[in-house]
C-alpha cells in the first residue's frame, strides 16, 4: 500500500482539478488573451502542482521512510536517500 493511499481520492480531484486549469491555459492562449491573465493562472497552477507534491512527499515521508526506518538496513537508507533525492529534484522546481 502506498504511503497516500488514504487520502488518494482528495489527490485525484486535486488533479483532475489542475488538469482543468491547464486545459484553461490552453483556451487562454488560444483566445490570445492577455500575457499577464496567462501568466497569472500558469502561476496558479504550479501553485497547486507544488501543494500536491508537498503532500505525496509528507506522506512518503510518514508512511514508507518511517516503515523503512522502522525495518532498518540498506533497505532505510534507500528511502531516506530517495527522499532526499525527491526533495532536491523539488526545490530544483
Amino acid at each position: 500500500m502506498r504511503g497516500y493511499a488514504s487520502g488518494k481520492d482528495d489527490y485525484l480531484k486535486r488533479l483532475r482539478r489542475i488538469e482543468g486549469q491547464v486545459r484553461g491555459l490552453q483556451r487562454m492562449v488560444e483566445s490570445d488573451e492577455y500575457c499577464i491573465d496567462v501568466l497569472t493562472q500558469i502561476a496558479a497552477a504550479t501553485k497547486a502542482l507544488q501543494a500536491v507534491s508537498l503532500g505525496l512527499l509528507d506522506e512518503h515521508l510518514k508512511h514508507c521512510v518511517a516503515q523503512a526506518l522502522t525495518l532498518g538496513g540498506e533497505g532505510a537508507q534507500d528511502k531516506v536517500r530517495e527522499a532526499s533525492d525527491a526533495i532536491a529534484r523539488l526545490v530544483r522546481s
